[in-house]
């Protein structure tokens, strides 16, 4: 089910990843002119979500719902939304992401220029 929030100004992009400390750092990352949204968990997740998330940048592995659940939830339920998939995981079977990022990342650039280029409909399968 989705929530019906107007779109704001600035782009809204929602991380989510059970390690905190990397997942407030990718916030911390992104340029002022986001909304920035964080949840450490799967639930966490499924109640941020809405109409107005323009990313979201998703770990495969949550403690309480796979990433690739979550993942198939996003796309089944119609949110207009991109997604990358930041995993220490290599890519494996068939996700209907819009870019795939391995971990560890090469520094903060690599999150801010993601954000940006799903922004600008440039996508990487």
């Amino acid at each position: 089910m989705s929530i019906d929030i107007p779109r704001t100004e600035s782009p809204t992009v929602l991380i989510v990843d059970d390690n905190r400390p990397l997942a407030d750092g990718f916030a911390r990352a992104l340029p002022e002119r986001y909304e920035v949204l964080t949840a450490y968990t799967g639930a966490e997740a499924r109640e941020s979500l809405h109409e107005g998330i323009d990313v979201v940048l998703l770990d495969r592995r949550l403690p309480d719902v796979s990433g690739d659940e979550l993942l198939e939830e996003i796309r089944e339920d119609g949110y207009d939304c991109r997604v990358a998939i930041v995993s220490a995981d290599e890519r494996s079977g068939d996700l209907d992401c819009d870019t795939y990022l391995t971990k560890p990342l090469a520094g903060t650039e690599v999150v801010r220029q993601t954000v940006s280029d799903l922004l600008d409909g440039n996508v990487s399968y």
